[in-house]
């Protein structure tokens, strides 16, 4: 039986290099509409040695959901940047990097 975890990361591993997507369209491509939340937290514990591109998930407001002096938020804007991802001076990401609803 697939869990609603296996579903996330499936979904999850999905997610190209360079692209971001928010944790509401992430629950929605893995079957679990409306559960944007749940994402996050089940996001939050993965190891720390996962190889899944958690780092691709970002809110609604194109922006990362980790306070911006935490190590969360460095740890992740530098592995989007790595990626080629471009933040603007008010820290939202690009449009053109963000994965669209179908």
């Amino acid at each position: 039986m697939t869990t609603p975890e296996d579903k996330l990361y499936l979904a999850l591993s999905t997610i190209p290099a360079g692209k971001v997507i928010s944790y509401g369209y992430l629950a929605e491509l893995a079957g679990l509409p409306g559960r944007a939340r749940w994402v996050g937290k089940t996001l939050s514990s993965l190891p720390d040695d996962t190889q899944l591109p958690w780092h691709r998930v970002v809110n609604a407001s194109r922006r990362i959901s980790f306070p911006a002096d935490s190590e969360g938020y460095k740890t992740q804007r530098q592995r989007l940047e790595s990626e080629g991802i471009e933040f603007s001076a008010a820290g939202t990401i690009s449009k053109s990097n963000w994965i669209k609803p179908l």
